[in-house]
């Protein structure tokens, strides 16, 4: 993921900045408890696309 793209991108929800979680390739807003998936090195930034984070899953 590069960094300067990483710097930039925010929640599409709540505009809070993402983490990179390299191990699954999905930004995480901590925030929502979402994560979003990147396919071919391209954010999908949909809520509908993104993953529910159970409460047990650590951020």
């Amino acid at each position: 993921m590069d960094s300067k793209l990483l710097d930039i991108l925010v929640c599409p929800l709540c505009k809070a900045p993402l983490l990179y979680r390299k191990s699954d390739n999905e930004l995480i807003c901590k925030g929502d408890r979402l994560a979003f998936p990147i396919r071919d090195g391209i954010p999908v930034m949909l809520e509908d696309e993104a993953r529910r984070l159970p409460v047990e899953e650590e951020l």
